[in-house]
């Protein structure tokens, strides 16, 4: 009866979400224990930085929060995110009013994919182009297919 209590349990888990979590939980933290804090990390490129930056807010967004975590500490990102504004300056990308509600990679992916080929414009985010059943449903969803 033990080996069905434990099925019973991971059945459980499983359905709310939590095993997955937890396993990503013990992943991260088995990677902080690893990870050598004697060897110095190479200097972040500002490259880099950005494009860290993109795939923490996108990661974040989509609920990886341990994804996200364990990117940080590998990477050296610094732990408090770039602000919004500056990292769109620094990519040179204009944000309507209602790109700003998505992460920037989703607008700069939607630009490159559908706008036309001709435009020598910068990037512009905006939800026009991205797929409506995506934003319609909350991230917890989109995440479970």
């Amino acid at each position: 009866t033990a080996v069905f209590r434990v099925t019973v349990l991971k059945d459980t888990l499983e359905k709310r979400g939590a095993l997955a979590e937890i396993k990503a939980r013990i992943r991260a933290e088995v990677f902080n224990a690893l990870d050598d804090q004697s060897e110095p990390r190479p200097p972040l490129s500002h490259e880099n930085l950005l494009i860290n930056e993109l795939i923490r807010e996108y990661l974040e967004y989509n609920r990886y929060k341990y994804t996200a975590s364990v990117l940080t500490a590998e990477s050296g990102q610094p732990q408090v995110p770039l602000d919004r504004q500056f990292l769109a300056r620094e990519l040179n990308v204009v944000e309507d009013a209602s790109g700003k509600s998505i992460p920037l990679l989703y607008g700069i992916i939607s630009h490159f994919l559908h706008g036309s080929k001709e435009e020598s414009t910068l990037p512009k985010v905006s939800l026009l182009n991205y797929s409506k059943q995506n934003l319609v449903k909350p991230p917890t969803e989109r995440n479970q297919k």
